[in-house]
């Protein structure tokens, strides 16, 4: 009873991240059309940042955001750092969160929902300890608990026990909360980047110090 139960949980979840998604990219297709313009016009083409991340169960899928970063490197051709290929219009983006939009076509394709654990790159997978890696039990989500409770200026260590806390005690009613706390971080500007990072250190394990490529958010 219990397990048909989760099931019609977890279907409702999904019928309302369709529904939800849905109408939130015709309402916000002009904003995205301009946001595209934008960049097509101030960083170049293309303005779609897509990198692979791992989402429920562990499996890989191609995120989709707002290009806030340059391709510039060194001379030994190396990426520079986060804070140096920050643009001015996407430090902007990412201040208001605005640069996660396109990730409303994952939750359409059922890649992610609209409430989740965050989808981190497929390289940390090996690095997580077994309650770590549970924070897959569920699917990952453009508002979670992380990005509820104050996203980036979280230790990864706080960010992987709020996962698995939401794992733990999973809801409709958690996911509504966990959504309208997301926002209010979101209009809040908090949150954004960690310490004198421009986004958040790269996770190694039990220690973050190296930028990470593409931002994890």
């Amino acid at each position: 009873m219990k397990a048909t139960s989760l099931r019609f949980r977890l279907a409702v979840k999904r019928a309302l991240d369709i529904l939800v998604a849905g109408v939130c990219l015709v309402l916000f297709s002009p904003l995205l059309v301009a946001i595209g313009l934008i960049l097509a016009v101030t960083t170049g083409r293309p303005v779609l940042f897509r990198q692979t991340r791992l989402g429920h169960h562990g499996h890989p899928f191609e995120l989709l955001k707002f290009r806030t970063m340059t391709d510039d490197r060194d001379d030994r051709g190396i990426l520079l750092a986060d804070g140096e290929r920050l643009t001015p219009i996407g430090r902007f983006l990412r201040q208001w969160s605005l640069d996660e939009l396109p990730e409303l076509l994952n939750v359409i394709k059922g890649e992610m929902s609209m409430v989740g654990p965050r989808p981190l790159l497929p390289e940390y997978w090996d690095l997580y300890s077994s309650r770590q890696r549970r924070r897959h039990e569920m699917p990952p989500g453009m508002a979670g608990p992380v990005p509820a409770r104050g996203r980036n200026s979280l230790s990864w260590g706080e960010k992987f026990e709020l996962d698995v806390w939401y794992v733990d005690n999973w809801s409709l009613r958690l996911d509504l909360v966990t959504f309208v706390a997301t926002l209010w971080k979101a209009f809040r500007r908090e949150g954004i980047s960690a310490g004198d990072h421009a986004t958040m250190p790269r996770f190694e394990g039990t220690s973050a110090t190296v930028d990470e490529h593409g931002s994890s958010n």
